[in-house]
């Protein structure tokens, strides 16, 4: 039997918003497994289990650059809130877009080596972290190149949407980018969902239907409906547009004689652990420091 540790359930906790002692039971019945635990909190507990899911856990700035038909977006992530405010490095994360956009690097290496300033942006990135002595680093970047048109948006500086569409009216393309932003999508469509995902979404449906004590075949149709219900709610064409939700977005896209080839979503920290500070332990090291000075 795995040691469940207070760490644990904290970490558990401020995923899904559940109960404290409801972590600890299902991290005990997962034997330490972080993800079985969360989807059995899912299971019993529903929604509210998954509504903490998408927290950001690291801060940073995500920032585009659109020319014509040519667009970037990139995300740049430092350690606290405080240094996303700074103009040095708002200003760098915006050089940055610039110069995928006008560049085409392959990658971030590619990326830092490119001239700035005198030097590289490796060397700018590296004399900004000495000047504000906090650390600081690209993490990824996505650029686009199209025979139609692009669009941004941007709330705040943590989330960031450029979307490749055919329209007439440009402003189509500024909806549905915030609407991305708003709703989240996962793919552009119902087929283009991860079959990860759909599997995942699948065992919670099953395990919740199983326990409705209902026969087979009724379990088995309760399971494929909230499957269904899951794809619609996950991909952008069948999303309930947010400016009108007499329609979806693909009804909305049809009325404009419009369309959406692709888009992509940045949301500053996601998928990355941040660090957890430990204040007892960093005031006891404080006070000890002092007494040996």
């Amino acid at each position: 039997m795995a040691a469940i540790t207070a760490a644990m359930v904290g970490e558990l906790r401020a995923k899904t918003d559940a109960p404290m002692m409801e972590c600890k039971k299902a991290l005990t019945e997962a034997e330490g497994d972080m993800d079985r635990a969360e989807e059995l909190l899912r299971v019993k507990l529903g929604s509210k289990a998954s509504k903490a899911a998408s927290r950001i856990t690291a801060e940073g700035v995500v920032a585009t650059h659109i020319i014509g038909n040519v667009g970037a977006m990139v995300e740049v992530n430092c350690e606290t809130d405080f240094v996303t405010k700074n103009d040095d490095f708002i200003a760098l994360v915006n050089t940055c877009a610039r110069l995928i956009a006008e560049h085409k690097p392959a990658d971030v290496a590619a990326l830092s080596a490119l001239p700035l300033e005198g030097g590289t942006v490796e060397s700018v990135r590296a004399a900004l972290i000495g000047k504000i002595g906090e650390n600081m680093s690209i993490r990824r970047f996505v650029r686009f190149n199209t025979e139609s048109k692009l669009a941004a948006y941007l709330h705040g500086t943590r989330i960031g949407v450029v979307v490749d569409f055919n329209a007439a009216d440009d402003q189509v393309g500024k909806d549905v980018a915030m609407h991305i932003a708003a709703m989240k999508p996962v793919s552009l469509s119902a087929e283009q969902v991860p079959a990860d995902l759909i599997e995942k979404e699948r065992s919670v449906a099953s395990q919740k239907a199983a326990e409705s004590g209902k026969p087979a075949d009724i379990v088995a149709k309760m399971v494929d409906g909230s499957v269904q219900k899951f794809l619609k709610e996950v991909s952008l064409l069948n999303q309930t547009f947010v400016k009108n939700d007499k329609q979806t977005v693909e009804q909305m896209l049809k009325a404009a004689n419009a369309s959406v080839k692709s888009f992509t979503m940045y949301v500053v920290g996601e998928g990355i652990e941040k660090k957890q500070d430990d204040f007892a332990a960093e005031v006891a090291a404080q006070v000890a420091a002092a007494k040996q000075a």
